[in-house]
């Protein structure tokens, strides 16, 4: 037996492995995996050349469990004692401190780059035993082991067949990988698709009403999987079979892309459009990155750009190392190269399906959207290829390409500064009325109701030259494309003042909601009464939810404008009657009003142009007592419309029509509309 001191220039290896990787301490599976399959291939490798002549038998790892250890065993090339004492036993590198101070936080630098991935075994193993036979003619099987410190024992044990077994006494606080079930997970994370078939005991079947254990190897790995075939080999349902198989919960994807590039990196992979039923976050890190099959990691950022993060599916590099870190991500130049291929991929493959089969890509447009918005909005290079084949959708489901609808709308809904107006509503029930005023003057209307198109809308307004887009009830119809210069309200100021006064006084007081009542001249076929919202303050509003900085705006109460339209027969019926109820009563508040406004102005005139220290302090006060006295007669103008309103049952009835078409009629409310309703076609 030989004993002996592992070959490392700092006795503090195993305490760096057990503690400063212990955070990722389940890449033990895939490593001591990975090393079982790398020495299988190299024996299949020997044969193929003619170098080693023996039969290869059964090249399965198998990877078993018992109640205190994990054995991972091959029929690979095996080692020698010398190999032994080279590969396992020399941790050769210099500045091993400074190295190990460097990266001690980082377990796949340390295990990657020194390629130390048999020694992380002992991030849960306390003890490991090597039991190994080379391939090579006339040669001894050894036994290596060690427990966790730097000593070692080598002795030549009875090994009939060729290749090794690593044997892992699993470590106390380490159990949860004596587990059958824990284990069978990581296996099928990290192994399910290596190249050399990995078994993980026997499969089992039903019988007399328990779980048993058959003869048959449960391989857990499919060792040719899709990526790795040809394209022309393969079906749809094979695609989709597979995307089963990685994500057996989901729906059924869009379609697909199979990569496959040798120069000037090698890439493989297959990338699905999934249907994104809402949160962008929720569907993000579902890309499985793998380094020749062996499972690397599913955050992929750095690798494939932010937008396509989205998207589902397999990559495989032996370009990019197993042991990837985030630092090498953000600086290695192949990387970089992938990450603008795969750009460019994608953008082909949209491109080609909207040219070949344009139905197919507009019945799918609406799951599609979010990929290519958010690629817009993120990455100005994938906006330069998108822009021709990005749609917009009207509210007839009718779908143009961004030069199409330009096109189609230029000579119906430029204004008058030679502005082009887009229409849009973002729920076609809930605005379906502003919708039909604007279709019924000839106008096309968007519908934007995707998560980015509040965020699409602004960069589109930067992008496209003299464009505005307006939401269909920021305004009244003729307002949201202005082709002349407005006409003057044909209605007087004063007649103007009561209806909005009556009108003001019963709206409802609504938290984070304020009104401003105004009279417009629309025609007496237009609609007696609406409600329009600042297209500014409201965008402003939306922003804040989906961009950081922005969250004051969030706060601000919402804007509304109730607009009358003075040529309406109700409004003027209104306004009929309230000039007939309370005319002489208001005419002579407002002759009080007027007398006490010319005083004031009076008193205001005197002290123009004074030092507040040259003003008397009687001066001041009957000033101000004049102002109060204003504002009392104006308040009693205002209760004289009150009262009218509180008992007229079209105005309520009207408000609350406008209400209720904007959705904003709950509660009470809504209830006392309902009988009022009743009451009046009784």
């Amino acid at each position: 037996m030989q004993k002996g001191n592992i070959g490392v220039t700092t006795e503090n290896i195993f305490p760096v492995i057990k503690k400063f990787l212990y955070s990722d301490h389940e890449i033990f599976l895939r490593e001591l995996v990975s090393n079982a399959v790398d020495a299988t291939q190299k024996l299949k490798t020997l044969s193929s050349i003619g170098e080693f002549k023996g039969e290869l038998g059964d090249l399965t790892v198998r990877v078993s469990l018992d109640k205190e250890t994990i054995t991972v065993s091959d029929s690979g090339i095996g080692m020698t004692t010398d190999e032994i004492d080279k590969y396992i036993n020399q941790i050769a590198f210099s500045g091993a401190n400074d190295f190990l101070e460097k990266y001690k936080n980082d377990a796949n630098a340390i295990i990657g780059h020194f390629g130390l991935g048999f020694y992380s075994a002992f991030m849960v193993a306390k003890k490991v035993e090597i039991i190994t036979k080379s391939w090579k003619d006339d040669a001894k099987a050894v036994k290596w082991t060690c427990d966790g410190s730097p000593e070692f024992t080598l002795e030549e044990v009875d090994k009939q067949t060729r290749g090794t077994d690593i044997i892992l006494y699993i470590d106390d606080d380490c159990k949860e990988f004596l587990e059958e079930n824990r284990l069978s997970a990581l296996l099928k994370k990290y192994c399910s698709f290596l190249p050399i078939p990995i078994a993980f005991g026997k499969k089992k079947e039903w019988k007399d009403g328990k779980q048993v254990e058959t003869n048959e190897d449960n391989v857990i790995n499919d060792t040719n999987p899709l990526w790795t075939r040809k394209p022309s080999e393969l079906k749809d349902e094979d695609y989709k079979e597979f995307y089963r198989k990685l994500y057996p919960m989901s729906d059924e994807p869009l379609f697909w892309i199979h990569l496959n590039v040798d120069y000037p990196f090698h890439l493989t992979g297959i990338l699905y459009f999934p249907k994104v039923k809402s949160n962008i976050e929720l569907n993000k890190n579902k890309i499985q990155l793998y380094c020749n099959q062996v499972y690397v990691t599913d955050s992929v950022e750095g690798i494939v750009p932010d937008f396509l993060t989205l998207l589902h599916g397999v990559l495989d590099s032996p370009d990019i190392p197993l042991n990837v870190s985030r630092s090498y991500l953000q600086s290695d130049s192949n990387v970089k190269k992938i990450s603008t291929y795969i750009t460019k991929k994608v953008s082909d493959r949209l491109q080609s399906i909207f040219k070949n089969d344009r139905k197919q890509y507009e019945e799918k447009w609406n799951d599609l959207k979010i990929f290519i918005n958010y690629g817009m909005l993120t990455q100005e290079d994938f906006y330069d290829r998108a822009k021709d084949f990005a749609l917009f959708t009207d509210t007839d489901g009718k779908c143009y390409t961004f030069d199409e609808y330009k096109t189609l709308i230029k000579d119906n809904q430029t204004d008058k500064d030679g502005s082009l107006i887009y229409l849009y509503a973002n729920h076609k029930d809930e605005q379906y009325s502003y919708i039909e005023n604007a279709t019924n003057k000839g106008y096309n209307v968007l519908l934007m109701d995707g998560q980015l198109d509040v965020a699409m809308i602004s960069m589109l307004e930067q992008k496209f030259e003299k464009v505005r887009f307006t939401r269909v009830d920021g305004d009244t119809i003729d307002n949201l494309i202005v082709k002349d210069e407005k006409k003057a309200d044909s209605l007087a100021a004063d007649k103007q003042e009561a209806l909005s006064a009556v009108f003001k006084s019963q709206l409802p007081k609504m938290e984070k909601a304020e009104f401003m009542v105004a009279t417009q001249s629309l025609g007496e076929n237009a609609s007696p009464i609406m409600i329009t919202q600042s297209e500014y303050m409201r965008r402003m509003k939306e922003m804040a939810t989906i961009q950081a900085g922005m969250s004051f705006y969030g706060e601000m109460p919402d804007m509304f404008n109730l607009v009358l339209n003075s040529d309406h027969a109700l409004i003027k019926e209104v306004l009929s009657n309230e000039e007939a109820a309370c005319a002489s009563e208001v005419a002579a508040i407002q002759s009080e009003i007027k007398a006490a406004e010319e005083q004031r102005d009076k008193l205001s005139k005197l002290q123009e142009g004074k030092k507040d220290e040259e003003i008397s302090v009687a001066e001041k006060d009957e000033l101000e007592a004049k102002n109060k006295q204003v504002e009392a007669l104006k308040s009693k103008k205002n209760d004289v419309y009150t009262r009218f309103a509180t008992d007229n049952k079209v105005v309520k009835q009207l408000i609350d029509l406008a209400l209720l078409q904007n959705g904003m009629l709950k509660g009470e409310a809504l209830n006392n509309f309902v009988k009022r309703s009743i009451e009046m076609i009784k």
